[in-house]
């Protein structure tokens, strides 16, 4: 019975002393796990931090960068903005030119067209001009109607003289007028007033050879009449008389012609 205690004693203790060492053998193997893990930890930990901080890293240079652009962004606004304001003060400027050069275009153009209509009124008092006088158009010269018209009043206001001067000179200044005929009328009138009736006989006939188909040829020859008249040739005034109403049968001279005969004869 001893022996076999002892014998189980010995069993129980050996398996004790296993148990044991097993229990130690685990608790290494359990300790080497635990440090691995830690390891891994702190690799990944490591890891981690090294890829944050790379991020960080990049993170703060892409902020550089952006800064940076920025930056150069709002310079280059601001340069843009600088030369859109100097732009628009030379715009200014060239609005007040253009504006100045069409004044003075402007001006330039008016005083070309008030010289042009000058210069054109200048050279109408030099131009030949047509005129109508006794239903006959003709051109003249502006010189050549002033002396006229000047005669003419002259002898509408009773200046009978003067006017007879006038005319006289007009005939012999401008022998090809076309106011010739009339201012032959209105001169042998203007000798006629003034008593100088063999003066006004021959420019009446002058008027006569000149232009027998004048408006004022019935009067011419009834002028002539007159003119005799004065003179006392009275046979002469009446042969001249008769000449008017059959040259003229129509015209008012001739109407009067036939009075003057009536009393010549009576």
């Amino acid at each position: 019975m001893k022996t076999v205690a002892m014998t189980l004693r010995a069993a129980v203790l050996a398996c004790a002393s296993l148990a044991a060492a097993s229990g130690a053998s685990a608790a290494l193997f359990e300790d080497d796990e635990a440090r691995r893990a830690i390891l891994e930890l702190r690799q990944r930990v490591e890891q981690n931090r090294a890829m944050h901080a790379e991020e960080l890293r990049r993170s703060a240079e892409e902020l550089r960068r952006a800064n940076e652009d920025t930056a150069t962004l709002r310079r280059s606004i601001l340069d843009l903005q600088r030369e859109i304001e100097t732009l628009r003060g030379d715009l200014a400027r060239v609005r007040g030119e253009n504006e100045t050069v069409t004044r003075a275009l402007s001006d330039v153009q008016r005083s070309q067209k008030d010289l042009a209509v000058g210069l054109e009124d200048r050279l109408r008092k030099f131009e030949p001009a047509k005129v109508s006088v006794d239903g006959r158009e003709f051109t003249a010269d502006p010189n050549e109607q002033r002396e006229f018209d000047a005669a003419l009043a002259s002898f509408r206001k009773g200046e009978f003289p003067a006017a007879q001067t006038a005319f006289a000179s007009f005939v012999q200044r401008y022998p090809g007028s076309g106011y010739r005929a009339v201012a032959l009328f209105w001169l042998g009138n203007a000798q006629y007033a003034n008593r100088d009736y063999r003066g006004a006989i021959l420019n009446f006939r002058a008027l006569l050879s000149q232009a027998p188909d004048h408006p004022r040829a019935p009067e011419a020859v009834l002028s002539i009449a007159n003119c005799q008249i004065e003179l006392k040739e009275n046979a002469q005034a009446r042969r001249t008389l008769d000449e008017l109403v059959k040259a003229y049968p129509h015209s008012e001279a001739a109407v009067a012609a036939k009075e003057r005969l009536a009393r010549l004869r009576s």
